[in-house]
Parts: structure tokens; sequence; C-alpha cells
């Protein structure tokens, strides 16, 4: 029996191969990995994450698991919104979750936080945990997203929330064209500059690419079981956010 097949950027490769070769990018990358989303997006990508805690409105007392939340920004500004509450960190590569431990945030929050190497594929919790899922940026990272968006609904309490930020796609062909001509032609260098890692950087561009767009994945989000979902676009669609509930 030949095995399933998935993207990694714009290679097909068989699905056991995924996990590794995306461990291998982050783990790469995890030093530089802050200073990259920053120059990448010029800062905008905290505005985009800043997007998501305005919608999401935190409340004290809240636990959130944040899955593929490599260096921590989202749990720190879910902690720092809802006041009072429990972050869990999960990430694939841990090169990048004790990239996350060494921040200011992370000891200030020290007794809020857990750092957890795990798969959003396979969440080692229990049925019912938590109020709050977040992943962002991580998703189209992940080798079956329908099976990560399955696990979020399980590990999530009744009443509980899905929120995922993700680059999309610009519903304008011609702004497209000259994002792509910005991912293809600058990024990649950029990591070089950087990170000293073009290839890295390569296949974020190229995952960007391949990844649903806004109402294919809606429906991903619906079939997984999430009622009154929607998604909002950031920067005409350059990133979008999709939410979720378990009711």
């Amino acid at each position: 029996m030949t095995e399933k097949t998935t993207h990694f950027g714009f290679e097909d490769i068989p699905e056991s191969q995924k996990a590794g070769r995306v461990q291998g990018v982050f783990g790469s990358v995890a030093s530089k990995y802050d200073v990259m989303n920053d120059a990448m997006s010029f800062g905008i990508h905290r505005l985009w994450k800043d997007a998501m805690m305005d919608w999401l409105a935190p409340r004290a007392g809240q636990t959130l698991l944040d899955v593929a939340g490599g260096t921590g920004d989202i749990a720190f500004r879910f902690l720092s919104r809802a006041g009072s509450g429990q972050a869990t960190v999960l990430d694939l590569t841990e090169p990048m979750l004790i990239e996350g431990r060494k921040r200011a945030e992370a000891e200030q929050k020290a007794d809020q936080l857990e750092w957890i190497v795990g798969d959003a594929m396979a969440l080692p919790f229990e049925d019912n945990s938590f109020d709050v899922y977040t992943i962002s940026f991580g998703i189209r990272n992940v080798t079956r997203p329908e099976d990560a968006l399955a696990e979020a609904f399980r590990v999530l309490k009744p009443g509980g929330r899905l929120m995922v930020l993700e680059f999309s796609q610009i519903p304008n062909d011609l702004m497209q064209k000259v994002y792509d001509l910005y991912s293809f032609n600058i990024i990649p260098r950029m990591g070089q500059m950087i990170a000293n890692d073009r290839d890295s950087y390569q296949y974020l561009v190229e995952s960007i690419r391949k990844f649903p767009d806004q109402e294919t994945f809606l429906q991903m989000v619906k079939a997984a079981g999430f009622e009154n979902a929607k998604y909002r676009n950031l920067s005409m669609g350059i990133a979008c956010l999709h939410s979720g509930w378990k009711i």
C-alpha cells in the first residue's frame, strides 16, 4: 500500500516525513525566529496578534492551550490581557520552547506557564481540559490540519473557544501578485542574512501559498464540530483569524 503524501512547501513528501522536516526548519531558525518575524512583516505580526487578543477577549482565570506556541508570543499576550489564568505552550520543536523560556515575560509569569513538547495531531491532554485553544502561524505546518482541529475540539471544554491565526490569500489578484513577488524574492534572502538559513524561509513562503483559502479553511473548522465559526481578514487577507466555539 502506497503511503499518503502531503505538502512540504511545493514538494510532495510522504506524510510520515513531514513532522521531522518541520522540526528541522524550526529547530534551525529558533534562535532568530522572533527577529525574523519582525523583519519579514515589518513588525505587523505584532498588530495581528493584538487583533487576535482583541477578538478573543481573554478573561481572568481562563486556561489557554497555545499549540505551535513556539517562543510564547500568544501565551504572554493572553496572560497579560486575562490578568490571571494558566497558559500551556505546546510545540513540536523543543529549541523553540527553550527560546521562549529565556524571554523576560516567561520569567515574570513562570508560575502561570507550562512548556510542553508535543504534536498538534495527538495532544497529551484529557478531553474537556481548556477554555481556549489558539494556534498562530502553525496549522499550515501540521501534516493533517483536520486532525489538529479535531484534537482542538476534543481538548476544549464545552463553551470553549478556538482561534486560528494564519497567513491566507489576498482576494485581489494584483495585490496577491505583488505580495508573492515580495515573499518569494525577499523573504528567503532575509532568512539568509538574518538567520543564515535561506532554505527554511523558502519553505515558509511556499507553505503559505499551499494553505487553503479563507472559505475552505472555514469549512474545515465547521467540519471539526465548531459552531458560530467565522473569520476576519487582516491586512487585506495577508493573514486571517478564524474563530469557532465548542457548544
